[in-house]
């Protein structure tokens, strides 16, 4: 089973809200986030450093976004600034814009009241592994049920560590949506601490850990409402078609749009005069502070021909960070 929110998130169509870098519950040593975003209080949509609602909003608009995430840190150590944000995009996007928050605590039916009035629609609980197998009779148990009846859709997201039994009782007894299982990784934030822990890289893999996926896979991947999501899948589908989404939005009538979602374009610093004199339509470039951006096929062709000196293919993300994947000089 897929749920709602992983569908828009197969697509590309999830915008990640981080609201919030601190998390005093407890340091997973498998915690991914980067220095950049551990015990901060910066918020980003997507890449963007959020610095007012409008940024918000426009990031959404950037990627046509079907849905948000709320992530972190941990979002319900600011619940304020959470249900603002929930809010806005609600109000901005309306009902079917689909929302989901992950969290590692428990928070209550206080908080489960105000983020469910704010608009949240979904929220996926990740218990403490320590806890795993003995939540049964616990605050863990009475969350679930308590989301429920505040009109949240309640839910399990855990990293593929290890086979647990306990989540599929939660399935079937009704106390849990579904149960979300991503591939276990290691990442620039927890490298360290994953290696210290015995953890490996699973060879010819960049993030998968080796090991653990094919005892989840046999213990609880034939039960309908559990979905195992791979590093390969976020690659290649998730992220890939959130950039492809951005770029279709985004790109100029000369830019090309890759199988990968990055924009290919030529740069110069020629006059921009030089394209006027030999006649380049308008559509073709776009004259910039001290460069011109090209179609990149013409570029290479006027350097070919000699009516230009100087230039380079660039291929960059649609992101708001426009980092720069490739430089390929032409001159």
């Amino acid at each position: 089973m897929i749920s709602k929110g992983c569908e828009q998130c197969a697509m590309g169509g999830k915008m990640v809200l981080f609201v919030y870098g601190y998390c005093d519950e407890r340091d997973c040593f498998y915690c991914p986030l980067g220095e950049n975003r551990k015990n901060v209080t910066d918020v980003y949509a997507n890449e963007r450093l959020v610095e007012s609602d409008d940024d918000v909003i426009e990031e959404a608009r950037r990627m046509d976004a079907l849905g948000s995430s709320i992530t972190g840190g941990e979002p319900q150590e600011a619940l304020d600034k959470t249900c603002h944000y929930i809010s806005l995009l609600k109000d901005e996007f309306g009902e079917d814009h689909h929302i989901h928050l992950y969290t590692g605590i428990t928070g209550g039916r206080e908080n489960m009241r105000r983020l469910a009035e704010a608009g949240l629609d979904e929220i996926r609980f990740h218990p403490p592994l320590e806890l795993w197998g003995d939540m049964h009779g616990t605050e863990w148990e009475d969350i679930l049920y308590i989301a429920r009846e505040e009109g949240l859709t309640p839910a399990f997201e855990i990293p593929g560590i290890r086979a647990e039994p306990e989540f599929l009782e939660f399935l079937d007894e009704g106390a849990a949506e579904f149960c979300n299982i991503n591939e276990f990784e290691m990442s620039d934030g927890n490298y360290r601490r994953m290696q210290q822990k015995g953890y490996e890289l699973q060879e010819g893999h960049m993030s998968a850990v080796d090991g653990s996926k094919r005892a989840i896979l046999d213990e609880m991947g034939d039960h309908e409402r559990v979905y195992f999501c791979t590093s390969v899948f976020k690659d290649a589908a998730q992220h890939r078609n959130r950039l492809k989404r951005m770029a279709q939005n985004l790109s100029r009538p000369f830019d090309e749009i890759t199988e990968d979602g990055t924009l290919v374009y030529g740069k110069t610093y020629t006059p921009a005069e030089r394209f006027i004199e030999l006649g380049v339509p308008d559509e073709f470039y776009s004259i910039k502070s001290n460069h011109v951006e090209v179609a990149w096929w013409l570029l290479e062709e006027m350097i070919e021909e000699g009516d230009i000196d100087d230039g380079e293919i660039v291929e960059q993300y649609p992101t708001y960070d426009g980092t720069v994947v490739e430089r390929t000089p032409l001159a």
